[in-house]
């Protein structure tokens, strides 16, 4: 540590560090365009010009290291002159819009330009005009004339998103910010640009001109898509949901979100919002009021429950749907007399869990540090774009990723060894690194294999570095020798002193095992379920066309029940239900949901139902109501989230008990075809709200995954 003086305070800061995060340190705030705690110093805008004594001229603050001794002035008048001298080249050519800019309110150069800039220019000469670009259905591009080339977006591409998608052009008065050769933006984390472009260069293609910053009510909720957990702002306006933008969180999101976090909201006000319970009559569906529903629903699960048993009842339910949900449906099929409901649509093997939830068996923020990783059944980059950019940061300093994978995907980071092969070989791909593991420390592996070159590759790099972790991707999750996986993986985890862990699919799919989501003595699982076995079902949030591994095949196994109950906020299994409930999406219940490192996230509705939809808890409480079973008597979410915390003792920071989660091997299940290729959903295919966001579906990810399953079919 070193001592600096500014501003007339004594400031201690590491040595190597710039001006600018003594400045932080201190809680000095030095004006500044280009500089981001999260990027590169590239020094380009000068704004955060400061006078440093003994220096002849000015300095910036972002660039300059600060040494023993140093004395620094932010606010002299040498400092601020420099600074209003680089504004008023700044604003030499920027166009004068601001009216009309979908940045106006929110924009840093419009801030900046208050406290630096001068009432008329010194410029008399015709402004430069850059020409348009078209990059896609998702970032706006169309009043680049505002850029002041301070190259985050650049940067943001080249180190957060790990692919170069905007560059910089030319020289002096004739740069530009383009992409390369007519090509689209096309990241799964690209709307992060829009965030930090400190003008209104980039906007969003969605948002624009739809609602100005200052209209806007800004309330905090948690992505319901993928296990990261983002935390979100979503911004309203008559209570509609406007834009959504991310909420700072170093423990679980940083400062960004996925581009499904972000974009998928259009779902919500969508023409397939269902906003009132129907039912089918005649092969027609009819609007009716709630009692008639509610009592067409419970007169038909207990007259199933009387001529075929209890058993002849079941709930598949999305691991996407609030811990609450989950759980409530959990107690209603309980009552009912059955223990048949299932979470794992996607999944070709089912176990018995031993000791615990399974998870990601670190912290999210330990992706950021790690040092080795062996991936398996994952293509990272989609599945779960917020860990691959933790992994990306990882692999700049020095980490070595592995991976057991079908496919050679872009992951937009260095892999150091791909073992490459069909899912059915994965099981033995991974024995071969534990023989190469075990004839590396003399030991002997419980399993014969042959020690390939590549698996030697991978067990060197497992052994070497200390922070290193085994991680099974969503296909691993879902393989029909799931078990057998994990338990190789678990070995070369021990062996190499590695973390194993679940990366796990959805928002609540450690939630899901927490909340009882899971058939016990004896109950059907999601695969028997949806292979006809039932009279009576209840679908919750999920279309089991689309979410389960059985496709089409599940429609035709539902219409062979006498009755389908499907809750869900849109107008969802049409061919297979009798009855339509609609219930509230994220945006408009409260609820919670437990991300892949275990930590609960509770969040509030932030705008209020649409129509007569309502809180699945309360749809759920009103059913049991209806039909006298006990055990749902709940006046709030806060309730039931509060019997749960009885079971889950989470600390103060919100996670599990590490009691409850547990990656121990369980009890394999019934047999499975282990040629069965595992079910995985596509980036913008994960969830019915993804699925219904118009802009994602037309985004260049959701076209090759169009492509892909003509292809497969």
């Amino acid at each position: 540590m070193i001592e600096i003086e500014l501003d007339g305070k004594k400031v201690d800061i590491v040595e190597g560090s710039m001006i600018m995060h003594a400045a932080e340190k201190a809680g000095t705030y030095i004006p500044h365009f280009c500089y981001h705690k999260k990027l590169s110093i590239a020094a380009s805008c000068r704004m955060c010009l400061v006078d440093v004594e003994k220096m002849p001229k000015p300095m910036p603050a972002c660039a300059t290291p600060v040494t023993q001794g140093m004395i620094v002035r932010t606010k002299s008048d040498k400092a601020v002159k420099a600074q209003k001298s680089v504004m008023e080249f700044l604003l030499i050519n920027h166009p004068l819009d601001c009216p009309i800019c979908d940045q106006g309110g929110e924009c840093q150069l419009q801030d900046l330009a208050v406290g630096y800039g001068g009432t008329d220019s010194r410029y008399s000469e015709e402004k430069r005009v850059v020409f348009h670009k078209d990059v896609g259905p998702l970032i706006s591009m169309e009043e680049m004339s505002r850029c002041i080339h301070c190259t985050r977006c650049v940067r943001f591409g080249q180190e957060i998103a790990g692919v170069m998608e905007l560059g910089m052009s030319h020289r002096g008065e004739h740069a530009e910010i383009e992409t390369f050769v007519g090509q689209s933006i096309d990241s799964e984390l690209s709307g992060n640009m829009i965030d930090i472009c400190p003008v209104g260069a980039l906007t969003s293609k969605p948002f624009r001109y739809s609602a100005r910053t200052w209209e806007l009510s800004r309330r905090k909720s948690i992505s319901p898509h993928d296990s990261t957990g983002a935390n979100l702002i979503v911004q309203v306006k008559n209570n509609r949901v406007m834009r959504v933008v991310p909420f700072e969180n170093e423990l679980v999101n940083e400062c960004w979100i996925a581009d499904r976090d972000r974009f998928s909201y259009e779902a919500l006000n969508g023409p397939d919002r269902l906003t009132a319970p129907m039912l089918k009559q005649g092969g027609e569906w009819k609007t009716v009021d709630w009692k008639t529903a509610l009592e067409y629903v419970s007169h038909g699960l207990a007259s199933i429950k009387a001529n075929h048993g209890a058993s002849s009842l079941g709930a598949l339910v999305s691991p996407h749907s609030t811990l609450e949900e989950l759980y409530l449906t959990g107690v209603l099929v309980r009552a009912l007399g059955s223990e048949n409901i299932d979470y794992r649509l996607r999944n070709a093997e089912f176990t018995t869990l031993q000791n615990g939830a399974r998870y990601l068996g670190m912290p999210i923020r330990g992706l950021s540090t790690l040092q080795c990783a062996l991936v398996v059944g994952s293509n990272l980059r989609k599945d779960h774009p917020l860990f691959a950019l933790r992994m990306r940061q990882a692999t700049r300093v020095g980490c070595t990723v592995n991976r057991v994978n079908a496919e050679a995907e872009d992951w937009a980071m260095p892999v150091r060894n791909s073992c490459l092969t069909p899912s059915h070989g994965w099981f033995q791909a991974l024995v071969d690194v534990a023989v190469a593991i075990a004839l590396a420390k003399n030991i002997v592996a419980p399993w014969a294999g042959d020690a390939t070159d590549i698996a030697k590759a991978v067990a060197s790099s497992l052994l070497s570095g200390e922070r290193k972790a085994v991680l099974l991707g969503n296909a691993a999750a879902h393989h029909p020798q799931a078990s057998k996986l994990l338990e190789v993986s678990n070995w070369i985890g021990t062996q190499v002193g590695a973390s194993v862990g679940y990366l796990t699919e959805a928002a609540n799919t450690v939630g899901a095992q927490l909340a009882g989501a899971m058939p016990v003595k004896g109950g059907l699982n999601a695969s028997q379920m949806l292979s006809g076995a039932l009279k009576g079902a209840i679908l919750l949030n999920t279309e089991p066309e689309f979410d389960s591994a059985a496709g089409k095949s599940a429609v035709s196994a539902m219409k062979k029940c006498e009755m389908v109950v499907t809750l869900s906020p849109f107008k969802a299994n049409l061919d297979i239900s009798d009855v339509l409930l609609p219930i509230a999406p994220f945006t408009e219940t409260p609820g919670t949901f437990v991300n892949a490192e275990g930590r609960l996230q509770s969040f509030h509705a932030v705008v209020k139902p649409l129509g007569e939809a309502r809180p699945g808890w309360k749809v759920l409480r009103a059913i049991a109501d209806v039909l006298k079973l006990p055990g749902l008597a709940y006046d709030s979410s806060q309730e039931v989230l509060a019997k749960l915390h009885v079971s889950l003792d989470a600390d103060a920071l919100g996670c599990v008990s590490a009691a409850r989660l547990s990656n121990e091997c369980g009890v394999s299940g019934e047999a499975v075809n282990v040629d069965l290729k595992p079910s995985v959903a596509t980036i913008y295919q994960l969830d019915s709200i993804v699925r219904r966001a118009s802009t994602l579906q037309m985004s260049a990810d959701a076209k090759a995954s169009s492509v892909q399953e003509v292809s497969a079919s």
